[in-house]
């Protein structure tokens, strides 16, 4: 196998794996209604439309309008590392298992977790700037039903009952519901479809499923180091200054459109490295998220700490 081959199924592997393995994996579903042709950028489509108006007997319908159009988007998120493995520790008849190994662990344990914070950290964002949140909350087991189903109710009141409905929720809130005897008679077991791989998950009544999120990726806005910086160079993410710890996010399960890809990747040699004598290797991924402006009125993101002074007022959006 050369190393083009490599490369292929290498990047082809990680794209596949990055869907499957990230809690907010079931986003990238939505990615069958982007055209992405390569690169950062994407165009995702937004529809929008007149209501309906007074029929006529005489002069029939009146006309309406229907605005369907492609936006185009850039994935913000521009990321990678370099990565060589030594000539004596890597023959070239097991150096396809070797990248793969390492890239494939390297994705998982550092790549996925911060695609997850940054995917929720800019729902959450948009929430809060549209006014589509609530402060102030501290989960207890006597009240985290009532706000729970009070919250699906705002969603619902705007998306009808009938919309399919995700609640991703911090572990340690979910783990009030599962751990009390009388509140998680409400739970019951789903299917939950992610790329390929079928999920058992809990669900509230049966018809919300619950995808439980670390509170470290469950914040409203993080530092994703550059690798350079002093302080930085140990790359990854981490929470920013200022932040706010997420409860829930309730998003229709068609409104967040999310897109990673692992960018072409590229494999030299040792004869070719001019580093060192190693095998060498690049990893770069592209991602980010979207939701249209119809879409963001139509999540609901639910907030620990108490409402900051300028922040949107929940109904209104005024500032407060």
């Amino acid at each position: 196998m050369n190393k083009i081959e490599t490369a292929a199924i290498i990047q082809s592997e990680l794209d596949k794996a990055a869907v499957e393995q990230s809690t907010s994996g079931w986003m990238e579903v939505n990615e069958k209604l982007v055209k992405y042709s390569g690169g950062a950028e994407v165009k995702i489509p937004s529809l929008d439309m007149d209501g309906l108006a007074d029929y006529d007997r005489k002069n029939g319908f009146v006309s309406g309008n229907v605005d369907f159009k492609y936006q185009t988007k850039t994935m913000t998120q521009d990321r990678g590392r370099a990565f060589s493995f030594d000539e004596n520790d890597v023959d070239e008849t097991n150096f396809a298992l070797t990248a793969a190994t390492v890239m494939g662990e390297f994705q998982r344990t550092k790549v996925i977790s911060e695609i997850d914070a940054y995917r929720y950290s800019k729902i959450a964002s948009e929430c809060i700037a549209k006014g589509k949140v609530s402060y102030g909350y501290t989960p207890a087991e006597a009240t985290i039903l009532q706000k729970l189903y009070y919250d699906i109710a705002l969603v619902q009141d705007i998306v009808g009952e009938n919309t399919p409905l995700v609640i991703t929720i911090d572990r340690m809130t979910a783990s009030i519901l599962s751990m009390s005897e009388k509140l998680s008679r409400k739970l019951d077991t789903a299917d939950f479809k992610q790329g390929d791989v079928a999920l058992k998950v809990k669900s509230l009544d049966g018809i919300y499923p619950l995808i439980p999120v670390g509170s470290d990726k469950m914040k409203t806005a993080y530092l994703f180091k550059d690798g350079k910086t002093e302080g930085q160079k140990e790359g990854g993410f981490a929470p920013a200054e200022g932040c706010m710890s997420i409860n829930w996010i309730i998003t229709p399960r068609n409104a967040p459109v999310a897109l990673s890809k692992t960018d072409k990747t590229r494999i030299f040699d040792p004869e070719t490295n001019q580093k060192a004598r190693a095998w060498a290797m690049d990893y770069r991924k592209f991602h980010d998220l979207w939701l249209t402006d119809q879409k963001i009125l139509q999540c609901f993101v639910n907030l620990k700490e108490e409402k900051p002074a300028n922040k949107p007022n929940q109904e209104t959006g005024q500032e407060g």
